[in-house]
């Protein structure tokens, strides 16, 4: 069974960026699509961004567009989800996907507060 683990959520002031990443193991991460999602308090779980397998094509939800930047690099087996300008309603848990897969990480907390 492979693996996703995601990790450098915490909290922020708005206006403060953030990169988090997305480790992939346990199976041939480079060879697939990776999307990230994610779940705000009460609402449902939405996709922010997506990349393919060699990083050539992404994807990111107009919520966040010119704000959230997705990349990868193979070698480490991860992705990253690169967000600046954080806005209170960004405020989520954030999660990692392999749609082919079905595999899902445990999430990590963002939080954007003053």
């Amino acid at each position: 069974q492979g693996q996703l683990v995601e990790s450098g959520g915490t909290l922020v002031q708005p206006g403060g960026s953030l990169t988090l990443s997305c480790v992939g193991s346990k199976f041939a991460f480079s060879a697939y699509t990776i999307t990230w999602y994610r779940q705000a308090p009460g609402k449902e779980r939405e996709v922010v961004a997506n990349i393919t397998y060699t990083g050539g094509t992404t994807n990111v939800a107009d919520s966040v567009k010119g704000r959230f930047t997705i990349s990868r690099d193979n070698t480490k087996n991860t992705v990253y989800l690169r967000m600046i300008d954080l806005k209170p309603e960004d405020t989520a848990v954030y999660y990692c996907y392999c749609p082919t897969k079905g595999y899902w990480g445990q999430g990590t907390q963002v939080t954007v507060s003053s």
